[in-house]
């Protein structure tokens, strides 16, 4: 995962939601269709995706697409 497109993608692909980039900035509560259960599947992809654990508490905090997406990038 290199770009946001890429996140974007996996959103789509594996999670089954149909984002874009104007729902990046949107709180996730925002999110059409979004749930708590969709941040556990969301997580499990990333790390898959990445191949490296990404941290639960950081990933709880963050209250936008967009800031998950830099929770992943930094690791």
């Amino acid at each position: 995962m290199n770009t946001v497109d890429d996140f974007l993608a996996l959103l789509r692909d594996e999670l089954g939601m149909p984002v874009s980039t104007e729902d990046l900035p949107r709180g996730l509560d925002e999110v059409p269709g979004w749930d708590s259960v969709h941040l556990i599947w969301l997580l499990s992809a990333l790390e898959q995706r990445l191949g490296r654990p990404v941290s639960l508490a950081r990933i709880l905090e963050a209250p936008t697409l967009a800031e998950i997406y830099q929770v992943a990038l930094a690791g």
